[in-house]
């Protein structure tokens, strides 16, 4: 430094001891008093300019460097400021230009290592950047700046492992820094460790309370946590502050999502793309929640959208893998959730989605290999447990799969909701004359299927049934039951409960003692009823359901539905099947179909008249078959010991199991498989042939 003449060495000194004790009006108005009286005083333009910096006044930044440099050549810091500067301008290639200048100065210089590792990574040169930051370590090894910057680029470099431990060297030799806390906070949050993540960004806010970005931080590591609702208090915070932060607009979709409110994170998700319009993130936040409202081509076409503009988005790639599962096209799913897993290869979704794309091509020891890695990373994974669950079940293995599926109710995007009672839950154990309340849980064909387990509970208990309403009249009829209730109605007093779907874990059944005698009946009197009504119909009386709920509300099943399925065109065929009479069975939206059946076809529709599944057992009870999608009607046809012919899609639901055209559960059932995925054709011809055959028998 020039070493001036009094008073204007004194003015300077002055200001460059406010600018160091932080009052940084008061150094400026020194610094420009130097200026004054000595325009081209190196020192006080160097300095002003990086007041200005330090206030977010880049452009004026640059200009007083540039002046201090032009008077003095030789200083390093100079240099190193105005590439710092230049990145501040995004201008990174120019910030490294005039850092290697200062570098050539002094090569030992811990900051312009630092800011060329800024400039580094901002010019895509990760590696270079890395190396930078470890040089102006190995220098000042306490550089605190220097070791949060290192973090940023090894997490950049997809080394989460070694950004938390630079992060945490760097919050050590800072512990009062709120970026301290909340880089380890993100890095942790990569890491999968949202609780700790959490207690980070915490101490960030205590920190610096109310910063929105802190708060956004805050609100993606609860959401990570499964708590959607206090996320959302802190995105919703957040843009009270900054209306206009994009990120929180993108986190609060998957909040809203997360609480089923998907309409709303549909809105949230396009406000963050109005904000921002080519946000990777927002349009795959956005992809969800069109899926999530069962627009399952919008929302492949959200996600592709995101891949265009960052191909290295592991959440959208993965996401784009499971929504292809959704639309049953398993090769494409399977390569989406292998390219995810290969950008990350920790993340739980997307082994969860691997396992799903191998099991939907029959794959399945592959896909269970898929489901336990998933486990292995995340072991409260539900989602994990219940695909492993199926895929259990499916193959016969009984005993853990009734095990891993306790796991239900805790899956994210589930129609379960768990049933808490103040009593305990029954497990097997002799009830020894107390009284049980048995209760449904999901789809009137499952509680169809599991009701078979009532009249087994042991003799002496009392076992009171609670099931849908439709259901109430049908189950009343079956022996050893004392009371039906319909749900939503008050219950009575009981000492013990058990949801249906739990019963079979509760009985210990295994494959082998499958409980498949015929459970259901019809009344006698509206049977007879019924067979003076069908009496005149030529040929085999044969019922007919070609599809099943399409249950709207929850894209999973929607999509399962949409598998399982078909049009009434579609059984075209079988008015081949001459002296067949069909009967409608098909209740729900498709029903409308039967007011048009395909050319050949003699259809009865009597469905109208049909008001609960007492109703339906009736008709069903003067039938010689029925054929049925998987769907309640043919649990009932099954539970009442009649022939039934199940069209069963490619990737079979588990109780249908593998490998067989019979099903335990139903002795008189018969399965014809689509031979891939989507075939009906096979399937129909099949069944056609079969009645054929059955008709000349």
């Amino acid at each position: 430094m020039v070493v001036l003449a009094a008073p204007l060495a004194e003015v300077f000194q002055r200001g460059f001891a406010d600018h160091q004790a932080g009052r940084l009006a008061e150094a400026e108005a020194a610094y420009r008093q130097v200026l004054a009286l000595e325009p081209t005083h190196a020192g006080a333009l160097h300095l002003l300019g990086v007041i200005a910096h330090q206030a977010g006044r880049n452009d004026l930044a640059e200009g007083l460097i540039k002046r201090a440099i032009a008077a003095d050549s030789a200083q390093p810091s100079f240099r190193c400021h105005l590439g710092l500067v230049l990145c501040a301008l995004g201008r990174p290639a120019e910030a490294e230009e005039s850092l290697r200048a200062a570098l050539r100065l002094r090569p030992d210089f811990p900051e312009a290592l630092n800011s060329l590792g800024i400039a580094l990574h901002a010019l895509g040169r990760l590696p270079q950047a890395e190396q930078s930051y470890r040089q102006a370590l190995r220098l000042q090894p306490d550089y605190a700046d220097a070791l949060n910057n290192l973090g940023v680029t090894l997490l950049a470099l997809g080394r989460p492992g070694e950004a938390e431990a630079s992060y945490r060297q760097a919050r050590d030799l800072n512990p009062a820094s709120a970026d301290a806390h909340a880089n380890l906070a993100g890095a942790l949050l990569v890491l999968g460790r949202p609780a700790e993540a959490q207690v980070s960004y915490g101490q960030a806010l205590r920190l610096r309370p109310g910063d929105p970005a802190l708060l956004n931080g805050l609100g993606a590591a609860l959401s990570s946590l499964g708590q959607p609702a206090e996320a959302e208090t802190c995105f919703r915070d957040a843009l009270r502050l900054r209306p206009d932060f994009a990120d929180a607009h993108s986190n609060l979709a998957v909040a809203l999502c997360d609480q089923g409110r998907v309409q709303a994170a549909e809105a949230s998700a396009r406000e963050a793309l109005r904000l921002r319009p080519e946000y990777a993130d927002a349009l795959s936040n956005l992809g969800r929640a069109l899926v999530d409202q069962c627009r399952f081509e919008e929302g492949e076409g959200s996600y592709r959208e995101a891949l265009r503009l960052h191909p290295d988005l592991a959440e959208a790639r993965s996401n784009l893998g499971a929504v292809l599962c959704d639309l049953g096209r398993w090769q494409e799913a399977e390569a989406e959730a292998l390219e995810a897993l290969r950008l990350s290869p920790s993340h739980a979704d997307g082994h969860i989605n691997l396992g799903m794309a191998l099991q939907g091509q029959g794959r399945l020891s592959e896909a269970e290999g898929a489901y336990r890695q998933a486990l292995s990373l995340r072991p409260d994974s539900a989602d994990a447990h219940m695909n492993l669950c199926f895929l259990l079940l499916i193959t016969g293995r009984f005993e853990e799969g009734w095990e891993e599926h306790e796991w239900r109710w805790r899956m994210r995007q589930s129609s379960m909701v768990e049933r808490t009672f103040p009593v305990p839950l029954w497990g097997g154990e002799p009830i020894a004359g107390r009284t049980i309340l048995l209760h449904a849980e999901q789809g009137l064909g499952d509680t169809l299927q599991f009701c078979r387990y009532a009249p087994l509970i042991e003799p002496g208990a009392r076992v009171i049934v609670e099931v849908q309403a439709p259901l109430a009249r049908l189950v009343s009829r079956m022996p050893g039951i004392a009371q039906v209730v319909v749900r939503g109605q008050a219950l009575p007093p009981f000492d013990l409960h058990c949801p249906l779907l739990s019963l079979p874990r509760a009985f210990g059944t295994t494959l082998a003692t499958v409980p498949g005698k015929p459970y259901l009946a019809a009344d006698p009197a509206d049977s007879a009823s019924w067979r003076e009504r069908l009496a005149a119909l030529p040929g085999l009386k044969v019922g007919l359901v070609w599809a099943g709920e399409p249950r709207e509300n929850w894209p999973k099943l929607a999509a399962i539905d949409a598998r399982r399925s078909m049009a009434l065109k579609t059984l075209a065929q079988l008015g081949d099947a001459a002296g067949v009479s069909f009967i409608s069975l098909q209740k729900g939206k498709p029903a409308a179909q039967a007011t048009d059946p395909p050319a050949g076809m003699s259809l009865v529709d009597h469905t109208a008249e049909l008001k609960d599944f007492a109703d339906t057992a009736a008709l069903i009870d003067n039938l010689d078959l029925v054929i049925s999608v998987d769907t309640s009607v043919a649990h009932l046809a099954g539970g009442m010991g009649k022939p039934v012919w199940l069209l069963n899609r490619f990737d079979t639901c588990w109780r249908w199991l593998l490998d067989r055209d019979d099903s335990p559960w139903y002795p008189t059932l018969r399965q014809f498989r689509q031979p891939s995925p989507g075939d009906w054709q096979n399937v129909i011809v099949g069944v056609r042939d079969a009645l054929l055959d059955w008709r000349t028998a």
